[in-house]
């Protein structure tokens, strides 16, 4: 890629634990990316339109209040009302959210859900794969 690539980093709903949020977002500054953070208590359609508007590589959705299922949809949703390409946007859920729902996440369109513990070293790895794969430029790179 040309650019950095640019990471938006959200809390959506009440959830008010943030602490986790900010420390992945300086760390995916310190590791080169171009981190955008959407604060606190964001609706799904703020943090939508915030990912149109800055024309993110990666929307990372924190949550810890349990409404994973709910929000994050919810989401994705308004990425593609808002003229987002979901095909070319990588989605990350990141914080508490039980096993048996990380499969139903990932079947929703999630490309990686990061629970606590995770390295960071993973999600920044993982970032780096998984960007030039969706916007189909591994194999132009490889060609």
């Amino acid at each position: 890629m040309d650019r950095k690539i640019r990471v938006l980093v959200a809390k959506v709903g009440l959830d008010g634990h943030d602490r986790g949020a900010k420390v992945v977002a300086r760390f995916l500054r310190d590791a080169g990316f171009e981190v955008i953070y959407t604060g606190l208590h964001r609706t799904p359609q703020e943090v939508a339109m915030a990912a149109v508007q800055e024309d993110v590589d990666v929307v990372g959705i924190s949550l810890h209040s349990g409404a994973h299922m709910t929000l994050v949809p919810k989401v994705m949703k308004y990425i593609e009302e808002y003229g987002g390409d979901l095909s070319e946007m990588v989605i990350i859920v990141g914080g508490i959210v039980p096993e048996d729902d990380i499969q139903k996440l990932k079947e929703m369109g999630v490309d990686e859900v990061f629970i606590p513990g995770t390295p960071i070293e993973k999600i920044v790895d993982f970032i780096r794969e998984k960007v030039p794969e969706k916007k189909g430029l591994k194999e132009k790179a490889e060609a």
